[in-house]
This record gives structure tokens, C-alpha cells and sequence, in this order.
């Protein structure tokens, strides 16, 4: 008689591009240099390219085939632009240490703020964007000054290759007035686990419903896999948060947020419950973005019918479609319920 074993639960391995670009300036600066020992020791093809502007020639017949290469491609260059965006309601500030995601999110609003070039970018000159940060920091003291560094990547994928995020944490923590934020769906923490980070930085993980998960978020570490890695970063002493986004209306909406939350409940440390914060995201889209996920996730079973929705004004005069009152509210006041049910002294800092 032969024994069948269960299968192996599934790994998410970190992202590996398909192609790296450099531009030339990369390579006056030590992780630049850097990078370039790592991508020739992994055998990838690497070219130059004098600006990220001009790569136009992406391996791919078709538009979705160029789009996909794109996904799996990296660009090492300097961050130009040191002014930091608002990042409100998670921070008073974007702090920009890579741009684009290798994951494929179908709702993600990269996929209309970067356009035609979805490829990933990796800045270099981390000194000169910490000497920005620092600027920032000391015009608003003694006003604590708040960092977002997930406004436009995930840089916890990218730690492995770039390293942005560790130099991100040890500079924070040296700032009395300076706290740092990122947010993440993958589970690739070791490299940050020993850092010195005076519990300036708030590591968030996002989670969602296993609908959501399941039918929109490819490319990313499992729900398993996330909540560990959460359980991890709080037994390293980071606060720890999480963000509930999209919340997307479903069949079964109610008890795929309730199981949520009960498991969180159920994996996570006690050293994780003592200064907890959640976020709440529904899900928006603008016309631009329906186009756009359209073109490049044919299949998305994403719900995006106007006549469902409320149209709500953005700060830039651009709307965004959102849930109407009556089902955000609903929405909104169930899963506020089933946190504080679970997690009575976690704070919700916005619901949006």
C-alpha cells in the first residue's frame, strides 16, 4: 500500500526579474554597483539604457505580452525628483525609494498612475533622499513627521536587490521627530527582522478576504504566509499594523471579513496586541483605471459597474467611483465591529 503525502504548502519566492536596466549615473554609487554584482551573479541579461524614459523595445508581440515583461522588469537608476509628495490619511509624506510592483493586483491604482511603463525602479542615491527626508523632518519639529514608503512600490519585495528599506529604518530610528511606514502583501522580512529601528517604523501587512485574495492579487505572498511574517515583525518589536484594502461588496462579503479577522486573531502573538492599528481602503476606481485593468486582465471578475456606485470628487478634481453610502456604511460598521470584537484595544486610524 502506498501513502500519499499532502502536498507542500506554497512558497512565495522573491521576485527575480527577467531583464535589468541600468542607466549609467547608477554606477558612481556603491548600490548601484552593487546591484550590478547581484544581477550578473544571478545570470540576468542586463543592458543600459540613458534614461528609464527611453526603454521602448520590451521583449512581447502584443500590448499584454510587453505589459507582463515589463512587471518582471528592473530599472537602477537615481531618484531625480526629491520633493515628497502628501500622502495622506497614512502620512504627511511619501517617501520615494522604488517605484512599480511586480505583483498583478488586478484593482491596483499603479496600473493608471504608471501608465505605460508598469516596469520597476530602484533608486540608488538613498543619501539624497535622506538628506530630503531630514529637511522635512526638522521644518515641522517638534511635530512628529511621518513617512510612507509603500505610496508607489512595495519595497518589502524589493529588499533582497535594493536594500532601500533597511537604510530607510536605521536613519529613522536615530530621528526623534522622524517615523517611517510601509505596507506589504509579501512575507520576505528576515532582512529587516535584527535592524535597529527604536519602534519608529510601523510595519503593516495587507490582508483582505480570501475572495479577494484568491481572484485578485497574483503574484503575492498567500494570506499564511503574510500573517507569519506579521508575527515575526512583532516579536522583532516593530508596531505592527494592517490594511483591509480594496473591501470589496461580495457574495459573502459578511463572513469572508468576519473568517478574516478571526484569523488574525487566531495567528498572531501576544506581543503583536499591545499597539495594533488597522486601515480600511474600499475599493475606488476611476474610468481611466476600469480602461486599463480591462486591457490587461480580460478575465478580471473585478466589479466595476458605474450604476453601482457613487461617483465621489478626488483633491485634484478628478472623481473616483465608490461604494454608495448605504453599503460603505454596512460595510464599514461590520468590519469596525469584528476588529474591536477581536483586537478591544487596536486603534482604527481611518476608514476611507
Amino acid at each position: 500500500m502506498v501513502t500519499q503525502t499532502a502536498p507542500s504548502p506554497r512558497t512565495t519566492k522573491v521576485f527575480k526579474p527577467e531583464l535589468v536596466y541600468f542607466e549609467p549615473s547608477a554606477l558612481d554609487y556603491p548600490k548601484g554597483q552593487k546591484i550590478m554584482e547581484w544581477a550578473k551573479k544571478e545570470g540576468l541579461p542586463i543592458r543600459m539604457t540613458s534614461s528609464h524614459n527611453r526603454i521602448t523595445n520590451l521583449p512581447g508581440e502584443t500590448d499584454l505580452q510587453k505589459y507582463r515583461m515589463a512587471k518582471n522588469t528592473l530599472v537602477v537608476g537615481l531618484r531625480k525628483t526629491l520633493t515628497f509628495d502628501q500622502s495622506k490619511p497614512s502620512a504627511e509624506y511619501a517617501i520615494p525609494i522604488a517605484t512599480g510592483c511586480m505583483a498583478h493586483c488586478h484593482y491596483c491604482y499603479l496600473q493608471t498612475t504608471l501608465g505605460a511603463k508598469p516596469y520597476i525602479r530602484v533608486y540608488v542615491n538613498m543619501d539624497d533622499i535622506l538628506q530630503s527626508a531630514k529637511r522635512y523632518i526638522d521644518e515641522r519639529a517638534p511635530e512628529i513627521t511621518r513617512f510612507e514608503a509603500a505610496c508607489t512600490s512595495d519595497p518589502l519585495g524589493l529588499e533582497h536587490i535594493s536594500g532601500s528599506l533597511a537604510e530607510l529604518i536605521t536613519f529613522m530610528a536615530d530621528e526623534p521627530y522622524g517615523r517611517l511606514r510601509f505596507v506589504s502583501k509579501f512575507h520576505h522580512v528576515e532582512p529587516i527582522l535584527g535592524l535597529k529601528h527604536n519602534g519608529h517604523t510601523r510595519v503593516r501587512f495587507s490582508v483582505n478576504a480570501d475572495y479577494v485574495i484568491r481572484n485578485f492579487e497574483p503574484g503575492t505572498s498567500t494570506f499564511n504566509e503574510r500573517i507569519e511574517a506579521a508575527g515575526k515583525i512583532a516579536r522583532a518589536g516593530y508596531p505592527l499594523g494592517f490594511i483591509i484594502a480594496p473591501i470589496l461588496w461580495h457574495e459573502g462579503w459578511e463572513e469572508g471579513y468576519t473568517e478574516l479577522l478571526a484569523k488574525i486573531k487566531q495567528s498572531l502573538p501576544q506581543e503583536a496586541l499591545s499597539d495594533l492599528t488597522f486601515e480600511l481602503i474600499q475599493h475606488r476606481y476611476t474610468k481611466t483605471a476600469k480602461k486599463v485593468i480591462l486591457q490587461r486582465y480580460p478575465k478580471t471578475k473585478l466589479e466595476m459597474d458605474e450604476e453601482k456606485r457613487k461617483y465621489k470628487w478626488g483633491r485634484w478634481g478628478q472623481g473616483k467611483y465608490v461604494y454608495p453610502d448605504e453599503q460603505a456604511t454596512a460595510l464599514r460598521e461590520h468590519i469596525t465591529e469584528q476588529i474591536f470584537e477581536h483586537f478591544p484595544e487596536a486603534t482604527i486610524d481611518y476608514f476611507t
